[in-house]
């Protein structure tokens, strides 16, 4: 059964969060609040916690798993950065936007896409996500709640937040709740793997993103 935490979403209790971060380093997994929809966690350097998250989300090894990182800088340790995706990069985060780089080694092969070495990163504003991220010290994998229905597939986001919870309470080891509902939009995923950055899914923030002149598949 999973640790309930009731989180201010403006000034997060220290010592919570402290402690969520202590059990990620030991394995836990998290279902939690980001500035988009609630996301299931975990630390990206515990191999058996993104196993576990693989497993909740029925994803198979070759499915990349999106992470949060703290800061442009983070990221740049994690993805090769160019020029032109670092101006856009800045001007956009914090916020609820998903950006495909191509990885460097300190991304595991259980987080990347292993045919493109490509890797999917947000810097989320969200005070909950960022200080467990500073408590942590390193990312967190971030990946949509969903509920499975009988059939295996998966229904729309905007669950009704204690379903949500009542559902992955005996699947997640920590709950945080910040006393929102769930969102029902999903992030704006950029795609900065070649060299025209692309908008491959519109949703939160695409107004902002339509404004930098970046080019849209849609």
């Amino acid at each position: 059964m999973a640790t309930f935490y009731s989180i201010h979403p403006e000034n997060p209790q220290k010592r919570s969060i402290e402690k969520i971060a202590r059990d990620l380093q030991n394995g836990a997994i998290m279902l939690y609040p980001t500035d988009t929809v609630y996301a299931i966690g975990c630390d990206i350097n515990v191999k058996s916690a993104v196993e576990r998250v693989r497993q909740l989300k029925r994803l198979s090894n070759d499915k990349p798993l999106t992470f949060l990182c703290s800061s442009l800088s983070n990221i740049s340790e994690y993805a090769r950065v160019s020029d032109r995706a670092y101006r856009i990069m800045k001007r956009l985060i914090p916020g609820p936007y998903t950006f495909l780089l191509p990885a460097t080694k300190l991304v595991p092969k259980l987080v990347m896409d292993p045919k493109r070495k490509t890797t999917g990163i947000r810097v989320p504003d969200n005070a909950i996500c960022l200080s467990l991220l500073e408590a942590l010290g390193n990312p967190a994998v971030s990946t949509s709640a969903h509920i499975p229905n009988e059939d295996g597939a998966f229904p729309t986001l905007g669950l009704e937040k204690q379903r949500l919870f009542d559902t992955l309470e005996p699947l997640v080891d920590a709950i945080i709740d910040d006393g929102s509902e769930p969102g029902s939009q999903v992030s704006t995923i950029l795609d900065f793997t070649s060299e025209e950055p692309e908008v491959v899914r519109k949703g939160l923030g695409w107004e902002a993103v339509e404004d930098l002149n970046v080019a849209s598949s849609y």
